[in-house]
């Protein structure tokens, strides 16, 4: 299974290896920035057969292409020397190796769609490399899987996947997150930079309101946060908001709903898949509904209770087990597939 340090495919990563448990025997591979302290410690916590660390580009990077071209000729030699029955690929570009062993590509989110919801229009052409790049690796998949339908419909109109696509929620473990005695600030989780997220959006209002506004992460009010730390920032807000333009499924907020904060999120359709009732959405890209959704809810304890109740039960559909359970199923099923190919 490859992965990266950066953002939501660690924690995902994390999840789901937890969730195998013994099950499978997983040798994790990242590239990109070397996993921090904390993220060393959960490593450790680990079933892994293995675990291998190179520094090579992701990706999504600027100019990536010579570093994914070592770095796929390195699974390459991981696959042979772990005798490996399957590749799970959290980017796309290795997709299109020859591994020789049935090939599951998930699409946690993508630069082409970034740029659609973002922006509001397509990537230019200094992505074209990108773009070929994943839609080979897409083509040479086995198995293409979204976290979200919402997600899995860009991939598809974008890249025209000839193999299997399905969609598998993202899930957290049971006990990781708990609901604890709430607090007057407003939360917001992710990289303070990242359009995306549009966290900047909660530094604009925080003036309009009563409460603190607190962001995790890098750039953010309080910096980089560990994980049990931010697992008791969540217990105690009594509001989270993520006000995003894109956000392929949303792990902070499912920390967050398993928290039980009130969630105020954007108004996009990935979003509104994951949490239907069980949320406030607001445009993601006006700050005078940002600021008035917030401050509404700031002045209605009951109404702020109500959201963090809905979030908590909506939360408990997204767990790791089912996450790993569906996950199995895929892989027995595409392996399966392999061993009758391979006897024809």
């Amino acid at each position: 299974m490859t992965a990266d340090a950066v953002g939501g495919v660690w924690t995902y990563a994390v999840e789901l290896i937890a969730g195998l448990g013994d099950e499978a025997e997983v040798v994790l591979a990242t590239c990109g920035p070397a996993p921090n302290r904390a993220q060393q410690e959960q490593l450790r916590r680990l079933p892994l057969a293995a675990y291998e660390h190179r520094d090579y580009a992701l990706e999504w990077t600027a100019e990536p292409w010579d570093d994914v071209v070592r770095a796929g000729e390195w699974l390459a030699e991981l696959r042979e020397q772990h005798d490996a029955e399957l590749v799970h690929l959290n980017a796309f570009a290795h997709g299109a190796m020859p591994f020789g062993v049935p090939v599951v590509v998930v699409g946690h989110s993508c630069v082409l769609s970034w740029h659609e919801a973002v922006r509001g229009r397509p990537a230019g052409p200094e992505w074209d490399r990108y773009r070929r790049e994943v839609s080979a690796g897409i083509a040479g998949a086995d198995a293409l899987v979204a976290p979200t339908a919402a997600m899995l419909d860009a991939l598809v109109r974008l890249y025209e996947p000839a193999g299997e696509t399905i969609v598998i929620p993202n899930g957290i473990g049971d006990d990781a997150y708990a609901r604890r005695d709430k607090r007057p600030y407003v939360l917001g989780v992710g990289r303070a930079w990242d359009e995306a997220k549009n966290l900047e959006a909660l530094e604009r209002v925080a003036p309009e309101l009563p409460w603190p506004v607190c962001v995790a992460g890098a750039g953010g009010s309080l910096g980089h946060v560990p994980p049990d730390a931010l697992r008791a920032l969540y217990g105690h807000a009594a509001i989270f908001a993520e006000p995003a333009r894109y956000e392929p499924f949303g792990l902070a907020a499912l920390e967050a709903g398993r928290g039980a904060c009130g969630l105020v999120l954007g108004d996009i359709p990935s979003l509104r898949e994951v949490w239907g009732d069980a949320a406030l959405y607001v445009e993601p890209f006006d700050d005078d509904a940002l600021a008035a959704a917030l401050l509404a809810l700031t002045r209605d304890e009951t109404a702020i209770a109500a959201l963090g109740a809905a979030a908590h039960e909506r939360a408990h559909s997204f767990t790791g087990a089912a996450m790993a359970d569906a996950y199995l199923d895929l892989y027995v099923g595409l392996r399966a597939a392999a061993t009758v190919g391979a006897a024809r």
